[in-house]
């Protein structure tokens, strides 16, 4: 059986902290990293394509093999609306019978958990983990800091940060 750590987030964009979180995931055969087509709390997010070209070069920095980029829930999402935890897991299980997956939360999730859609459901069928990051560098430091117009090398990875400088005025604008 094959063992799929899915660590679902924003990566609006993705930072070191998250870096910190993976990089402790290497038991798993697979850590699908799945940014959110919707956030199920609302926030104001880079566009879906460009957080995926973020997580995509994310994972060419990171050095890490077991990182698998995942954009299904665009394919899950109706008429633009946030996709639950519990629906991606339940269809994945579905279509993936011979795996096993452990649903990974970081700290911010996690102190929210019981906010999440089903979450006795998901405790009760899948395997839920706590990963806290070991530094503390949060996306919001870096939007925060974009906003500002203050440097951001510190808070990303190098591919991240250049791509992220690309558009930069842009985020200003999505991000304000």
């Amino acid at each position: 059986m094959k063992k799929i750590a899915i660590f679902g987030s924003a990566f609006n964009p993705p930072t070191k902290g998250h870096l910190s979180v993976v990089s402790r995931l290497t038991h798993f055969d697979e850590v699908w990293m799945m940014p959110s087509f919707a956030h199920a709390w609302g926030k104001s997010m880079a566009p879906f394509e460009l957080r995926c070209e973020w997580v995509r070069v994310f994972i060419e920095d990171s050095g890490l093999s077991n990182l698998v980029l995942r954009t299904d829930e665009q394919n899950f999402a109706k008429g633009g609306e946030a996709v639950t935890t519990y629906a991606v897991l339940s269809a994945f299980s579905a279509k993936f019978d011979d795996h096993e997956f452990t649903f990974v939360v970081g700290p911010d999730n996690f102190l929210n958990f019981s906010k999440f859609h089903r979450s006795d459901d998901i405790l009760a069928k899948w395997s839920v983990l706590a990963c806290p990051q070991t530094v503390d560098i949060r996306s919001t430091y870096v939007r925060n800091a974009v906003l500002e117009g203050n440097n951001v090398s510190h808070w990303l990875t190098p591919g991240v940060e250049h791509c992220l400088e690309a558009v930069r005025d842009e985020l200003s604008e999505i991000w304000k």
